[in-house]
């Protein structure tokens, strides 16, 4: 699993290095902390960003507010946000709202509020909430990444690394090449999450990456993935071989 990238827009160290060290200590990974406008545009342009934290003020100015109306501008580059300040102005607060940011937190802050906070901004941005979830588990499913939620930390996977995804009873054990892990969901919703013309169910428990196919061996009802990974190929699903050149 990859790390959620949390870019951080804080003018002050003495804010920014324990924030720095609740999200390391959470398994996130921290790309960078802008202390102003012009630092903030080029970290959030030149690092691969999952959410952000944002002061709202920056050397006294609402910059903070300045770069989230930026980024909620430019077409496929907005990115969930969290607003961080101790501002208890009202007229900041109605404008700070106009960008539609995710939370907006009070200083000093909390250690658990922002992690839940950071958690619902990847939900709601990906406009899945609790796609599936028990005590200590819930997991999104955008386009590119698989959300998972571990404890009081997200990670995230490719959705194009998964080989094939089964069901162990009330779970589905979800398959790469370097790494597995289970989640409460059901088959039927998983595979409405992913893309139908990629992931394909191969057998009642079983759904397969065809882009991670090797082999499809008929004869033993056999389907070889990359790895040396192989899933059973049910009578009942073998329409979706035609369009493969069959070994036989």
């Amino acid at each position: 699993m990859d790390r959620i990238n949390v870019l951080i827009i804080e003018d002050l160290l003495i804010e920014s290095e324990p924030l720095v060290k609740t999200l390391l200590a959470n398994n996130y990974n921290v790309v960078g902390v802008a202390t102003n406008f012009k630092d903030a545009i080029e970290l959030f342009f030149k690092s691969k960003v999952d959410v952000l934290i944002i002061d709202i003020f920056l050397g006294g100015i609402p910059d903070g507010i300045a770069f989230a109306e930026n980024i909620t501008l430019i077409p496929n580059a907005l990115k969930p946000f969290v607003f961080l300040s101790n501002s208890r102005d009202r007229q900041i607060f109605e404008r700070a709202k106009l960008t539609r940011p995710f939370s907006f937190l009070m200083k000093p802050f909390n250690e658990l509020e922002i992690l839940y906070a950071i958690e619902i901004a990847v939900e709601k941005f990906y406009n899945q909430v609790n796609i599936f979830s028990n005590d200590e588990q819930s997991a999104v499913i955008s386009e590119e990444y698989l959300y998972i939620k571990k404890n009081n930390s997200l990670k995230k996977v490719l959705v194009s690394a998964i080989l094939y995804i089964k069901v162990e009873e009330r779970y589905c054990k979800v398959i790469t090449e370097n790494e597995s892990f289970m989640i409460l969901i059901s088959l039927i919703k998983i595979s409405e999450l992913l893309d139908s013309k990629i992931f394909i169910q191969t057998s009642r428990n079983t759904i397969v990456n065809t882009l991670k196919i090797i082999e499809i061996v008929l004869g033993d009802n056999l389907i070889i993935l990359e790895g040396k990974h192989n899933v059973v190929l049910n009578d009942n699903y073998k329409d979706f071989t035609k369009k493969f050149n069959i070994l036989k």
